[in-house]
């Protein structure tokens, strides 16, 4: 403890010294930044209204189920509005009446799209359980299944995004990210009918657009080509366009953005694609060789393995 005290002073000086070499570290002109905290409680408050009873301790009745959605919707909007606000504020570097009246605008509009993200997030629940033989149920799927929750937040985010709102909807496709494993950029257009079946190590690019009916298994990389320009990219569409009915199985990548997977086709697992494939077509990647050399059970006991 006395070689760390005797050096303490020291560490603090060449960490001072890294905090003032970045604006990174301070808040602009005393603006706050969005709390990351805040923005996952929100994403908690969200599931509990849109699926009443399954991630809460309220159990809403037929009577009752009105009182709580709009007690819900009350708490949230006061919390979402003011993060919304913070960001807004952030981005552009000072807080004025403008930036407030957008942020209640966006506020509200998120508001109003909750029905139909309802029904679009059920209309996934469904695609879940005709999708997967080990889904077992409706309910299963909502309380476990991660690419559900993946794609439930990504919905959420998305509404953001589309507003233009800073910070907020990566944060919330990041921590996604980080609960199951699946990475869904908040740009990414996405239509009804999406599964995502076990779904670890899903990544599905900012500019990608996504069809109704689609199917993807773990592993699958939808991407682009090339990001060695950077923020020169931003706002170009650089990632795949997956036409309807299409499935893709697990470890394939497709890259691009003038790529395009035509409607009814199946991608099949570990290819790698770079260019258009015709609508009801069906890609595979030829098997590898296998070789099986048997040594038989008195090499196996020499070896001393038996």
């Amino acid at each position: 403890m006395s070689q760390f005290n005797d050096r303490l002073d020291d560490i603090v000086r060449q960490l001072q010294a890294g905090y003032q070499s970045s604006e990174l570290f301070f808040n602009k002109k005393g603006l706050e930044r969005p709390n990351r905290a805040t923005i996952i409680d929100i994403l908690d408050d969200f599931r509990k209204l849109l699926f009443p009873g399954y991630f809460g301790p309220e159990q809403p009745t037929r009577i009752s189920a009105p009182y709580f959605a709009g007690q819900m919707l009350t708490h949230i909007y006061e919390r979402l509005y003011p993060q919304i606000k913070i960001a807004l504020a952030y981005q552009e570097g000072s807080l004025t009446s403008s930036v407030d009246i957008r942020a209640q605008e966006a506020a509200t509009e998120m508001m109003l799209e909750l029905p139909r993200l309802q029904k679009l997030l059920l209309i996934d629940v469904e695609a879940a359980l005709n999708g997967d033989p080990a889904a077992g149920s409706r309910e299963q799927i909502i309380l476990s299944y991660p690419g559900l929750r993946a794609i439930f937040i990504y919905r959420i985010a998305h509404e953001l995004y589309i507003r233009n709102i800073p910070y907020i909807p990566r944060i919330m496709t990041e921590h996604a990210h980080s609960r199951t494993g699946i990475d869904i950029n908040s740009g990414a257009t996405i239509g009804e009918y999406f599964f995502i079946d076990h779904g670890t190590g899903v990544v599905i690019g900012e500019t990608t657009n996504i069809g109704n009916n689609v199917k993807i298994y773990q592993g699958v990389t939808l991407g682009a080509l090339s990001t060695r320009a950077g923020l020169k990219l931003a706002g170009k569409k650089r990632h795949p366009t997956i036409e309807d009915d299409v499935t893709i199985y697990s470890n394939a990548s497709i890259l691009g953005g003038n790529t395009v997977i035509g409607r009814g086709s199946t991608i099949g697992g570990s290819a790698f694609i770079t260019s258009s494939i015709p609508p009801f077509s069906r890609v595979s990647v030829k098997n590898p060789e296998l070789t099986v050399d048997d040594f038989g059970e008195r090499a196996y006991e020499a070896s001393g393995n038996a």
